[in-house]
């Protein structure tokens, strides 16, 4: 090996790292000449006892300017940057050596941190050599800093943008996925549709004498309401709560779907009990108040900007997510929740649940709680900051800013208690639409039912013991111990349980209110 010049280099090249035994002089001295990474500048102090290397303590080692162990790191890392430049280079030779060394360095390194003693320069004397000759030889295939950087930028940016290709593809598919619905689900819905037309029965047999009628009004009773489309996400949501009640003949269930979907909805909830629960099948279409004139939302699908958006693929797409343009965020079956008193006016308090839920405890204490004259009962999910009002709503309009606090604590729909009396007096559904003609251009906000549903209800929300209402198991972990103490459990996200994409350890807690032994069902399973 030639010996190398001592002359300090001003150029942009990177310097090889001496190794041990590379003479710089006639007072070379192979156990003081350990140099510092990338710097071609030797360390000239040893530790030393006599002529004994002292091992040092393992974090002092570590720490000093001298070490080691940081020597060796540092070449690791200078030889990590270079692997990728040879590979760029199409030299997959000299790339693969490097590599190699990269382990050897790493093993000794690990080695010495399990035995908890210091490397010493006569140990790591070989290892250092060896990656000295690579690095030094790196210099030779004229590897300067300037093309390094520009080749490192280069393929950091086609990562960047590849990364981002695929969140992009990994989003829209997972939107597409999660919209989807089960063929087993739409061939059932098929035979009951087919079986309510057959069956002039099932048409009268829930209107079936004032008995019935009665319960529908009767404020005495346990009422709840879902407003759905999925038949069986429905009858989970009933069958749970109807399982886990002290008194099921007290519960009374309004469901509201849509016409597409009212007639097979109504025969399922005709042809099945559960446990003495009372149950109402209706559809929106049949709400004479429900019109433009009245609705925001009706009136925005009318505006051809609004259905551009929402409607037409071509639109912005490449800067709006797609999770933002989800047609079902105009869907009367979503907004109805904000017209409850109109829904059903003679009633006074009602339980509203998503239809992704799962009941796991009776819930007629829910009726008894005080809300302090708010109208809204409901979990917060303030535990986390991403939680709070400025992650919902658009803070940069003055109109959020000067009304509302931006650390204000979030809720969740899914599980809510409504006062519909304090809701009448307060007109919160006029709130509601003011709100919603406010944010015609979308500029409060972008995405859902919950933005509109925090202006709303904001200081009319009593919060809830969070065990009431347990969110999450539709997308994310959640602690096994609120899972188990949770009256209500919340498949939020788009990971259903009904679905492939469902999280599979959370799936038995949905599936075992499904009643897969039904005869429908059975003959669907046939198709």
């Amino acid at each position: 090996m030639a010996t190398m010049s001592t002359a300090t280099s001003t150029s942009t090249v990177l310097r090889p790292t001496p190794f041990l035994g590379q003479t710089r002089g006639a007072n070379a001295n192979p156990l003081r000449d350990v140099v510092s990474m990338g710097t071609g500048k030797f360390t000239m102090r040893f530790y030393r006892r006599g002529n004994f290397i002292e091992g040092l303590n393992v974090t002092e080692e570590i720490l000093s300017p001298h070490s080691i162990t940081r020597q060796l790191n540092d070449q690791i890392t200078l030889a990590k940057a270079l692997v990728v430049i040879a590979k760029e280079s199409n030299n997959p030779q000299f790339a693969w050596e490097l590599s190699s060394k990269i382990r050897n360095i790493q093993l000794l390194l690990s080695n010495a941190a399990t035995k908890e003693t210091p490397l010493t320069a006569e140990n790591s004397k070989i290892a250092i050599r060896d990656m000295a000759l690579l690095l030094y030889e790196a210099q030779q295939l004229h590897y300067d800093s300037a093309t390094m950087i520009m080749r490192l930028k280069a393929r950091i940016q086609s990562l960047e943008e590849q990364a981002s290709s695929l969140t992009d593809r990994s989003s829209k598919y997972g939107q597409i996925a999660a919209e989807e619905v089960p063929k087993s689900f739409y061939c059932l819905g098929v035979r009951l549709t087919i079986e309510w037309f057959r069956n002039s029965t099932s048409k009268t047999e829930l209107e079936g004498g004032s008995q019935v009628a009665d319960k529908l009004k009767d404020n005495s009773l346990y009422h709840f309401c879902v407003f759905s489309d999925n038949i069986i996400a429905t009858s989970v949501v009933v069958n749970s709560t109807a399982s886990n009640s002290n008194n099921p003949d007290l519960i009374v269930f309004h469901i509201v779907t849509d016409e597409v979907n009212y007639a097979a909805m109504d025969a399922w909830f005709s042809m099945n009990r559960f446990r003495g629960v009372t149950i109402e099948v209706q559809k929106f279409e049949d709400f004479s108040w429900l019109k433009a004139s009245y609705v925001p939302v009706l009136k925005q699908l009318q505006d051809s900007d609004t259905r551009n958006y929402y409607f037409s693929g071509n639109n912005d797409e490449s800067q709006t997510p797609i999770k933002y343009r989800n047609p079902k965020y105009l869907s009367m079956l979503n907004h109805l929740r904000f017209y409850i008193p109109e829904v059903f006016p003679a009633l006074e308090k009602v339980v509203f649940l998503d239809d992704d839920v799962v009941v796991q405890r009776d819930l007629s204490p829910l009726f008894s709680l005080e809300l302090n004259g708010n109208v809204n009962g409901a979990v917060e999910t303030c535990m986390e900051t991403f939680h709070r009002f400025h992650k919902y709503l658009n803070y940069s309009h003055p109109l959020i800013r000067t009304h509302f606090d931006p650390d204000a604590c979030g809720w969740a729909f899914g599980m809510n208690v409504f006062d519909l009396i304090q809701w009448r007096q307060r007109n919160v559904t006029g709130i509601y639409h003011y709100w919603q003609e406010k944010n015609i251009d979308r500029t409060l906000w972008k995405l859902g039912t919950l933005p509109p549903g925090l202006l709303t209800f904001y200081g009319l929300t009593e919060p809830l013991d969070p065990s009431w209402h347990v969110l999450g198991l539709g997308y994310t972990t959640v602690d096994p111990q609120l899972i188990q103490k949770g009256s209500v459990l919340h498949f939020n996200g788009n990971s259903k349980p009904w679905l492939k994409i469902g999280i599979e350890k959370y799936k038995p807690l949905w599936n075992k209110y499904v009643d897969y032994f039904n005869p429908i069902f059975k003959l669907n399973s046939e198709l």
